[in-house]
Formats: structure tokens, sequence, C-alpha cells
């Protein structure tokens, strides 16, 4: 049986894209889903390499109900973030998901995390790629 990652994203689709070019480079053949809540998070995240994609609400809930792991900013677990697009659905669909959660602790869109400051986000995406690894089946 293979892992199924699930990578979700918003804005731009940046960090999404970063964390699929990183695991694609350090592990073959991995199956990522990309769901953006925008459709320019999501077109970056697929021309990062996802092996598939979708946008917006449902595709996250479908997606975090087959999910082994989860990776994406802090952000996805709390609604209304993402500069309001990350909806209470969204959120609680993450939260419940019978699966592993890697976030990563980005401070932005009034989300601060204590503890972390100026981390460089090279550094945290290498540490969501490494604690990957353990849950790789």
């Amino acid at each position: 049986m293979k892992t199924n990652i699930l990578i979700i994203d918003g804005q731009g689709g940046q960090l999404g894209s970063q964390i699929i070019k990183a695991l694609t480079e350090k592990y073959d053949g991995l199956e990522i889903t990309a769901v953006g809540t925008n459709s320019a998070a999501t077109a970056a995240m697929m021309k990062a390499g996802a092996s598939k994609a979708a946008t917006g609400e449902n595709p996250v809930v479908v997606a975090c109900r087959k999910a082994d792991i989860i990776i994406g900013p802090l952000g996805i677990v709390i609604a209304d973030s993402l500069v309001g697009e990350v909806t209470p659905k969204m959120a609680v669909a993450i939260g419940q998901a019978d699966a592993v959660r890697i976030l990563i602790p980005v401070n932005k869109c009034e989300n601060l995390v204590a503890g972390v400051d100026k981390v460089p986000t090279s550094l945290l995406i290498g540490d969501a790629v490494a604690k990957v690894a353990q849950y790789l089946i």
C-alpha cells in the first residue's frame, strides 16, 4: 500500500510548491495530491510536480479522508486563516482527518507561533520532509 500524501496550501501556493519539490527530490515514486484553496495555489503545486490536484473546500474535505499524511502551513487548521481562504469546514476536515499532520509554523496572516522567529522557510521545509520518512509505508 502506498502512502497518500496531501499537500494543502493557499494564496500563491509557494510553500506547497517548495514542499512538493523537496519531497519529489528526496523520495522516488510518491503519490502527492495537492489541494489549493484557490486556483493559483493549485496551479503552482501542479507545476511543482504533484501527481494530481484540485481546488477548493470540497476537495480538501474528500482528500483528507484518504490521506495518510497532510502537510501544509499551520494556518490550514485555523478557520478563516490564509486571508480567509481556509473555511471552517476545511479546518475541521484537516483537524479530524485520520492522518498525520505535518504543519509548517509560518508566522503570517495574524497567526504567530511562539518560539518560531525568523527561521528560514527552507529549514522548516527540510524538517517537514525529514519527518515524512518515518511514515512512508
